[in-house]
């Protein structure tokens, strides 16, 4: 399997890396190319990536890095999490649902009590415990009000009963942050967040691992609960949180799209660097692909995007850092990080030729795995939608 990808290019350097955090990338890069890239393929056939490789990361300190060390984090800043999303998206490696664990600890921190913070964030950051959020339904998207799942509260207990679909990490999952309501009240009102621990837990069940289009070694599954009793002090933010579900998800979702789009920008870097090596190497006609002047004019196109991309989202990582990413900020670079994503690696392909339709290429894998980004996270459609209330007041 081809899973080269070359360092980023030195004529661009992020403004918000330092010395520091240079070495840090070197340290996770070697990582990733010793413990990650050469069980791709294993982990793409097999649909997940296993426990290990998540207990592995947690041991090396790259799990939860924007944690507070008092919490069992490594006290970092979004740029250390950005530096980890670089290094494995840029090779292709989209099976490790880092993200969606790194946000389900967040939601934890920002809204949870203290009690809470100690019990949970310092086993998401070891990967004693793998994230993920349980909010998709068959029935409700993009459109949370439309959540079913149900928490009764019976004494000191809430018992569940629903389903989620969907569910990034789903497979692998041991830690939850599930979004149910709690009480009768129409509406976004009615939703709460209960901190779910899944091992032998009764009447919980993982259903199958959704076969996908992209994404093959990400352990996207199905989750069902009947019956299931959870204490009623793992409401998110404990009794004062009940019924706040809807804005504590709303309140994190900017970071949740700087992640996203973050990917995209890193994904794109990957290919084009995939694509000149491919082109420089490859012959037609006599001589390289890449004398030809479609192939200049075009991979001139793909590299300009992705820089413009670039700056877009280093100045969206350092306002995450400063605390300043907005709404309608975060949600133009998902928008259109994301639909240039697709376009950029689309060229890419055609680029390859006949090569870029087969699974042994890395633009492929690229391209497949491209296509949820537009939808995950919030459609790009919502993301216009939100643009549109800041322009219009």
């Amino acid at each position: 399997m081809n899973a080269r990808v070359p360092p980023p290019n030195a004529a661009y350097v992020s403004p918000w890396m330092d010395s520091d955090l240079e070495l840090f990338r070197d340290n996770v890069s070697r990582f990733v190319e010793t413990e990650v890239v050469p069980h791709d393929e294993h982990w793409r056939k097999q649909n997940h990536v296993g426990h290990e490789i998540w207990r592995k990361m947690g041991e090396q300190g790259f799990l939860c890095l924007d944690i507070p060390a008092e919490y069992g984090g490594a006290g970092g800043d979004f740029r250390h999490e950005a530096v980890v999303y670089e290094e494995l998206l840029r090779r292709g490696v989209s099976g490790f649902g880092q993200g969606v664990h790194s946000i389900a600890a967040h939601y934890v921190l920002n809204h949870g009590t203290e009690e809470q913070k100690h019990q949970f964030l310092p086993r998401l950051a070891s990967g004693q415990l793998v994230g993920a959020i349980a909010m998709t339904e068959p029935g409700a998207g993009s459109d949370l009000q439309g959540v079913r799942t149900k928490a009764e509260l019976d004494g000191d207990h809430y018992v569940v009963n629903g389903s989620k679909i969907f569910i990034t990490n789903g497979y692998l999952a041991e830690f939850l942050i599930l979004v149910a309501r709690t009480n009768t009240t129409p509406g976004a009102k009615g939703l709460s967040i209960l901190l779910v621990e899944t091992k032998d837990l009764p009447g919980y069940r993982c259903g199958r691992i959704l076969d996908k289009m992209g994404m093959k070694a990400q352990d996207t599954a199905e989750l069902f609960f009947e019956n299931v009793r959870v204490p009623a002090a793992n409401v998110l933010g404990g009794s004062g949180g009940e019924g706040r579900g809807f804005i504590q998800l709303m309140s994190d979702l900017p970071y949740e799209r700087a992640i996203v789009a973050l990917g995209g920008v890193a994904a794109m870097e990957g290919a084009v660097a995939e694509t000149v090596k491919y082109v420089k190497e490859r012959k037609a006609f006599g001589k390289t692909v890449a004398e030809f002047q479609n192939t200049k004019y075009k991979l001139a196109e793909c590299a300009t995007i992705t820089r413009v991309a670039r700056t877009f989202i280093d100045r969206c990582i350092q306002d995450v850092v400063d605390g300043k990413l907005d709404t309608a900020t975060a949600s133009m670079a998902k928008y259109w990080i994301t639909d240039m994503q697709q376009q950029v690696i689309d060229e890419c392909v055609q680029l390859h030729g006949g090569y870029g339709y087969m699974n042994e290429y890395l633009v492929t894998r690229m391209f497949a795995d491209a296509r949820v980004q537009r939808i995950y996270g919030g459609t790009n459609e919502i993301m216009k939608e939100l643009i549109s209330r800041s322009v219009l007041g």
